[in-house]
């Protein structure tokens, strides 16, 4: 559908079609209810990027991600949740999680977005922050922290803790871990929390308890089955992300042992698919959805041009409770 067939459809000429599209002045009340009649019976909707072009502003917020997986996801509903009456609509980008474009896929996607597409984006778990952008950008998670960017994440040290000395408070003194990717601020913040609580227990670190996730499933795989087979296995592991602590559940089938009878497992994230893991997973809950919702509506000021007082923004992080994690039972 073109703006010449709804002129053709209305009776019009093309410029009048133009002026009441973009709201412009000299168009009779009639023929303006007219022809907004025709193009909502026709369906038609101006290109975004023609749109703007014209008006400079699009009314449209980008989320862009390095791959559509479950934290990305629920960030992704945040925003969603955010936008609801404020005029705005969404579009979401990903890079499709390409192994030969790991590190700086959102220079190459922002330039293609931004200023024709968006007003504005918000990266979820941007790998490198030195982009160049013709609008307003918000972080969500950077890898490498905080930055010159706005920024939205969650305590990842202070959650690690809380897990830790969950299981501490258990009786479990003998904890592994299995790690996220050591090139993630936050994967390296639930590591030095896993190691936090344990000195601060008065107990020592045992680097063989700690093994590689890299928030890869198939590596949390390997890892949690290097842990669980050793000689003196850990009586409970805390996996750096729920997808590892998923896959550290389904290690422990495999070779029988029971969970949380022979070892407990705590996750990070509180994904929905760790309520309905077998059993039910204890987790620290990120509160993923706010985290897109607080990133939007600081997106949202920027565009307004309002001043931000506070332009990086960390949110608590709590621990969930379920039937992965149980008293360690000391053999009498």
């Amino acid at each position: 559908m073109t703006m010449q067939q709804v002129a053709a459809e209305a009776g019009v000429s093309v410029s009048t079609v133009s002026k009441v599209i973009n709201a412009r002045y000299g168009v009779a009340p009639e023929t303006f209810e007219h022809v907004t009649g025709v193009i909502n019976r026709l369906g038609y909707e101006a290109s975004l990027v023609a749109r703007s072009l014209r008006n400079t502003r699009t009314n449209v917020i980008g989320v862009l991600v390095a791959d559509f997986e479950p934290f990305s996801t629920e960030v992704l509903k945040g925003v969603a949740d955010a936008i609801r009456g404020t005029g705005y609509e969404l579009v979401a980008y990903s890079a499709g999680g390409r192994v030969d474009e790991h590190v700086g896929w959102e220079r190459r996607y922002l330039s293609r977005v931004m200023g024709t597409l968006v007003d504005g984006a918000v990266i979820v778990t941007p790998t490198v922050t030195d982009v160049q952008y013709d609008g307003p950008v918000v972080a969500v998670d950077p890898h490498t922290g905080r930055s010159s960017l706005p920024t939205v994440a969650a305590d990842n040290l202070q959650g690690a803790r809380i897990a830790v000395d969950h299981l501490i408070e258990l009786g479990h003194r003998r904890i592994g871990m299995v790690t996220g990717r050591p090139d993630l601020v936050s994967a390296q913040l639930r590591e030095q929390g896993y190691r936090d609580a344990i000195h601060a227990a008065g107990l020592r670190v045992d680097e063989d308890l700690l093994a590689l996730g890299a928030f890869d499933p198939e590596q949390a795989r390997e890892a949690a089955r290097a842990l669980l087979t050793l000689p003196d296995p850990p009586t409970a592991i805390f996996a750096a992300n729920d997808i590892s602590a998923l896959a550290t559940l389904d290690v422990a089938v495999e070779l029988g042992i029971d969970v949380p009878g022979a070892v407990s497992v705590v996750g990070f994230d509180n994904i929905p698919e760790s309520a309905l893991a077998h059993p039910p997973l204890t987790t620290v809950h990120q509160p993923m959805r706010q985290l897109g919702r607080d990133a939007t509506a600081m997106l949202v000021a920027l565009i307004a041009g309002e001043e931000i007082d506070d332009t990086h923004i960390t949110l608590d992080t709590t621990l969930v409770r379920r039937r992965s994690t149980a008293s360690l039972e000391v053999p009498s």
